[in-house]
């Protein structure tokens, strides 16, 4: 994994438990107490191999459509625990033109309620590179004056064979954009995608200590139902049943 990135956290307990979310969590900004992640990019890309393994540990290469699940983590950072969301969301795309995207309303409402940004796109896939931009461009419309601490995750680092955007590409965007960069491998790279999600938290607690308890102005925001932690057990359950059944057949 190449990494370009500020100091990992000072301590990082191991204990975690996965929690179903209320469909209209509070955006008040509650210093050191509540990180709201959302993870970003086009269609295939792994985000939500990411996700799962940066909370379980696993890697499944299969998954159910993505419908926009949102799931908590309790973790202790710099000896203070903290409530982590993680939201997971549906493809973005291009539109025609090449330079806007599309994306659905529940996108919007994500970046919206969001503290931090998870930009996801596959080594493999040049498209999905180009998505990255207007994406952030799109952010900016929502977010035109905030700080948005940012991580560029390029997955698929196994696939060096099928590469089709170089680690320079990637550094230059991340560079570009304002925010911090890594290769990664979800199917075989555990330790750098939980220091790069470890390392973005830390940013992310860094600022909301600095807000000093001012609430964030703004809607408060539909949320799409969220996952408990049977219906993640179910995921992996179905995925891990659908690759042995593949085995025996071979």
């Amino acid at each position: 994994m190449r990494l370009i990135s500020q100091n990992t956290m000072s301590q990082y307990s191991t204990n975690f438990l996965l929690l179903p979310i209320p469909e209209n969590p509070v955006l008040d900004c509650v210093p050191n107490k509540i990180i709201k992640l959302v993870v970003l990019g086009g269609s295939n890309v792994g985000k939500t191999a990411l996700v799962v393994r940066f909370l379980t540990k696993r890697f499944i290469g299969d998954y159910e459509a993505n419908t926009g699940a949102l799931y908590s983590r309790k973790f202790t950072i710099d000896g203070e625990q903290i409530s982590l969301q993680v939201q997971d969301t549906p493809f973005v795309s291009l539109e025609d033109d090449n330079d806007s995207i599309c994306c659905q309303e529940q996108i919007n409402r994500s970046i919206y309620w969001a503290d931090g940004f998870v930009f996801v796109y596959s080594i493999t896939d040049y498209d999905s590179y180009r998505v990255i931009r207007p994406l952030y461009q799109h952010i900016r419309k929502i977010h035109p004056n905030a700080n948005i601490p940012l991580l560029l995750m390029a997955n698929k680092g196994d696939l060096l064979r099928a590469r089709q955007v170089s680690s320079r590409e990637g550094l230059q965007l991340a560079n570009e954009l304002g925010g911090t960069y890594c290769e990664v491998s979800a199917r075989e790279n555990c330790e750098g995608v939980h220091e790069a999600f470890q390392q973005l938290c830390q940013e992310v607690g860094r600022m909301i200590g600095s807000c000093n308890g001012e609430k964030r102005r703004g809607l408060h925001l539909i949320r799409p139902k969220s996952p408990n932690m049977q219906d993640l057990k179910r995921r992996l359950k179905q995925a891990l049943s659908s690759k042995g059944k593949s085995a025996t057949t071979l």
